[in-house]
């Protein structure tokens, strides 16, 4: 059993050691937490719980404490994957909910499993998702002022059961200052992607991931032959292409892990139970 997360990267903690040590802290703690709840759990049900309490924390933009976009308002997206089944779910742009994940799991069991805008908003209010206002006084004074601030940090968790199992499960609040109506990469294959050979989630700019194909072409690539650390560096070689800008986490069904990004300074720790390791 294993689980890797990431809270994206922490652009404006390169010159602020406090926030990073902020950011590391909380990272540790809810993979601990996760890797404690995935002893009695399924993969699925893990990675849906960890991005959960991610979207808790406020240091991360995903669920409390998101990027508001360029008209005022916060517009959040998730996903869930799972490996063994191949069946993925999502929101896409939903407002006023406090957990996109949760409404995600939720959208698993139905047909129609991925949902954006108000279609979204609706299916979580049918569902029992009351209205949550993600906003916090320093997103509000971000925004007044005109500041993006870790702008690509959004979080994920990739999870391996005791079975054997994959699942993935991204969620994000965008970049900040964004058109209404742009689709990051999180509640794509892009950014979301899992089978019974690997699982992994991104982060980074979305639309460098979707023009590299991201989370699917690493696991692809995997299911292939690949080892895990050479489809990580195959796929980021070829985002160099066109100068794209990404950070992705990994797991394969051998039990390995693996983490890259285009830059030092992604955000992530894993823990299998024995071994902790994470962003130092």
């Amino acid at each position: 059993m294993k689980l890797i997360i990431h809270g994206g990267f922490f652009s404006e903690s390169l010159t602020d050691p406090e926030t990073k040590f902020q950011k590391q802290n909380a990272l540790i703690k809810i993979v601990q937490k996760g890797y404690d709840y995935l002893t009695t759990h399924t993969a699925v049900e893990t990675v849906v719980y960890t991005v959960s309490l991610l979207e808790d924390d406020p240091l991360f933009n995903a669920g409390l404490g998101s990027q508001i976009q360029s008209d005022g308002k916060i517009r959040l997206s998730a996903a869930l994957m799972n490996g063994n089944t191949l069946k993925m779910s999502g929101v896409i742009n939903i407002e006023n909910v406090e957990h996109p994940i949760l409404v995600a799991e939720k959208l698993m069991t139905y047909d129609d499993r991925i949902l954006a805008g108000s279609g979204a908003i609706e299916f979580a209010r049918k569902h029992g998702f009351e209205y949550f206002n993600p906003e916090t006084e320093q997103r509000k004074k971000e925004f007044e002022e005109k500041i993006i601030s870790s702008k690509t940090s959004t979080v994920g968790c990739v999870c391996l059961d005791g079975d054997n199992n994959i699942a993935v499960a991204t969620s994000t609040g965008g970049k900040g200052f964004e058109i209404p109506g742009r689709v990051s990469d999180s509640a794509t294959v892009a950014g979301n992607y899992a089978n019974q050979s690997c699982g992994v989630s991104m982060t980074g700019v979305g639309e460098d991931i979707v023009s590299g194909a991201m989370a699917a072409k690493i696991v692809t690539r995997v299911s292939d032959g690949m080892s895990i650390e050479a489809a990580f560096t195959k796929s980021f070689e070829e985002l160099k292409e066109f100068n794209g800008y990404a950070g992705a986490i990994g797991i394969d069904n051998k039990g390995n892990s693996f983490h890259l990004d285009s830059f030092p300074s992604m955000v992530f720790a894993s823990f299998d139970g024995i071994e902790l390791k994470y962003f130092d």
